[in-house]
C-alpha cells in the first residue's frame, strides 16, 4: 500500500493520528479551523482572559511532513474526501475523527472560527459576565459543574445556579464521589436545582447579559443576570449521511469492528465521539482509540494484516475540577475495579493547567 492518510478532524484523537503517521506517510489532516482548540481548557479561557491564549495551538506546528488543509468534509468515499470548497483529498488510508459539537463557550461559538475570532468571542463573554452577580447554568453534567467551579474560582461574591434534568449528580459513579462533589460544591455555595427543568429558555441569548426571571417545573422561580447551555452535545457527522461510506447509526454515529476500522472498508477507520463505542465521549478515550488506529495503519502502510484491537474502557473514569483548588474523580483501580481519586490527584493531572503541558510537547510549542 501507498502511504497517502487523510485525516479529517483535527481534535484530541486526530491530531495524535496525524502525529503518530508523519514519520511514516504522507498525511493530510482536514480541519476547518486554524487551531486546536484544547476544550477542557475553554471554561477557564471564559473566566481568565489572560490565560485564554493556552487553549489554542496552531496547527502549522504540529507536523514536520505532513500538511494541513483549512476546510470542511462535505462528503467521505472509499477513495478519499470530499471538501466543501470541492478540494478532493484522495487517500490510501481514512481516518475519521470529526468529533462532536457542544455549545459555547465549552466549544467556540463558530465551528470555523480562528483562533483570534475565538478569543474575540471569549474576552466579551469575559467583560459580560464579570458584571453580572448571578449567574445560571442549564446542565448539572461535568461541563456545567466545571463552569460553575471556574465562576466561583474567579468571583467567589458571584451567586452560581445550577439546574439539571436528573436527580443526582454523575449517576453511574462510585457513591463517594457524588458525594464529595456535592460536599465541594456545598462548601463554595453552589446552588443545584437537580430533577428539573425550564419552563421555558430564558428571553435573553445564552452568554449575553440582561437580568431575567425563568420558572422551573416544579414552580420554582429563578432570577439571574446571565445564563450558559451546557448540554446538547451532538455527532459531527453530517459529512457522512450521504451513506457513500457507510449507514450511520440510529444516532447519528460511525459503526467500527474491533480494528476500529468501518465495516466493509478495511482501510477507514473512525475514532472518538463520532464512533459507535460503548466508551463515554471523552478525550482520554478519543486519544487511546487514535493510538489503535495509528497502529493499524502503520502496519497496513507495511504491507501487513492490522492487528491491533481496541477494547472500551471496562470502568468509567472522570477527573472534574472545580477550578484550580478542587474537583473529584474516579480512576481505574490496579485489580480493574474503580477507585475514588484523591483531589490532589485531580488537581496535579487535569485541574492546575488542564492538560495545557501536555499539548504544548505535542504541538511543538516551546
Amino acid at each position: 500500500m501507498s502511504g497517502l492518510v487523510a485525516v479529517v478532524g483535527g481534535g484530541y484523537g486526530g491530531t495524535l493520528v496525524a502525529k503518530a503517521l508523519d514519520a511514516e506517510a504522507d498525511v493530510v489532516l482536514i480541519d476547518p479551523r486554524d487551531a486546536f482548540v484544547n476544550v477542557a481548557g475553554s471554561l477557564r479561557a471564559l473566566t481568565r482572559p489572560d490565560w485564554a491564549h493556552n487553549v489554542f495551538f496552531p496547527y502549522k506546528t504540529l507536523l514536520e511532513r505532513g500538511r494541513v488543509v483549512r476546510g470542511s468534509a462535505a462528503s467521505v468515499d472509499a477513495a478519499g474526501v470530499t471538501l466543501a470548497g470541492g478540494e478532493r483529498v484522495d487517500a490510501d488510508c481514512i481516518v475519521l475523527a470529526t468529533g462532536s459539537s457542544y455549545p459555547y463557550p465549552a466549544r467556540p461559538r463558530h465551528a470555523a472560527a480562528s483562533a483570534e475570532e475565538a478569543l474575540g468571542d471569549l474576552r466579551e463573554t469575559h467583560r459580560q459576565l464579570s458584571a453580572a452577580g448571578r449567574v445560571l447554568i442549564l446542565g448539572a453534567g461535568p461541563v456545567g459543574l466545571e463552569l460553575a467551579g471556574e465562576i466561583h474560582e474567579a468571583w467567589p461574591g458571584k451567586h452560581v445556579t445550577v439546574v439539571g434534568a436528573a436527580a443526582e449528580l454523575l449517576r453511574g459513579f462510585l457513591p463517594e464521589v457524588r458525594g464529595e462533589l456535592h460536599r465541594q460544591l456545598c462548601e463554595r455555595g453552589i446552588e443545584l436545582r437537580l430533577g428539573t427543568s425550564l419552563t421555558a429558555l430564558p428571553p435573553v441569548g445564552d452568554g449575553a447579559a440582561g437580568a431575567f426571571t425563568v420558572t422551573t417545573s416544579a414552580g420554582d422561580q429563578i432570577t439571574a443576570d446571565i445564563w450558559f447551555r451546557c448540554f446538547g452535545a451532538r455527532p459531527c457527522t453530517g459529512y457522512l449521511t450521504d451513506g457513500r461510506l457507510t449507514a450511520l447509526t440510529a444516532g447519528g454515529l460511525v459503526p467500527v469492528g474491533e480494528h476500529l476500522s468501518v465495516p466493509g472498508h478495511e482501510h477507514a477507520y473512525a475514532l472518538g465521539d463520532i464512533a459507535d463505542l460503548a466508551d463515554a465521549k471523552m478525550a482520554t478515550h478519543a486519544q487511546a482509540q487514535a493510538l489503535v488506529v495509528a497502529e493499524n495503519i502503520r502496519a497496513q502502510l507495511k504491507g501487513e494484516r492490522p492487528a491491533a484491537v481496541y477494547q472500551p474502557a471496562p470502568v468509567p473514569r472522570i477527573l472534574l475540577p472545580l477550578g484550580t483548588r478542587g474537583g473529584v474523580g474516579q480512576l481505574p483501580a490496579p485489580d480493574g475495579t474503580a477507585a475514588q481519586a484523591p483531589m490532589e490527584t485531580v488537581i496535579q493531572r487535569k485541574g492546575a493547567d488542564l492538560f495545557t503541558a501536555r499539548f504544548s510537547e505535542r504541538f511543538n510549542r516551546s
